[in-house]
């Protein structure tokens, strides 16, 4: 559980960063006289939806881990998921970054 509930909280804090370095580029584009706000949306979103997964992976966790603990005080077996988290994470995170890449080259061309 406290290596999911870490992954959570790096998922979190990057959000953060991610969704406060578009406020920092704002603010050095009104520095230089240019404008970019199109950019600064996008990070606030993806540092916005980055903060949601870390919020969804320690939830996870902490469900993942109350059944374990109900199942262990009964005596019953652990079963292992059929779809494990770190699967469901890695895929997430995966599209995300697919999306982030066409999005870069699309805007940088």
């Amino acid at each position: 559980m406290l290596a999911w509930v870490r992954t959570g909280i790096a998922l979190m804090g990057f959000g953060f960063v991610v969704a406060r370095f578009g406020f920092f580029l704002r603010e050095m584009a009104a520095l230089h006289e240019t404008s970019n706000a199109h950019g600064t949306r996008l990070s606030l979103w993806v540092g916005t939806g980055l903060v949601a997964v870390g919020v969804a992976v320690n939830l996870g966790a902490a469900a993942q881990h109350f059944v374990f603990l109900g199942r262990w005080s009964r005596g019953e077996p652990v079963v292992p998921r059929k779809v494990p988290m770190g699967l469901v994470v890695a895929i997430v995170l995966a599209c995300a970054g697919v999306v982030l890449a066409v999005y870069l080259l699309v805007m940088h061309r």
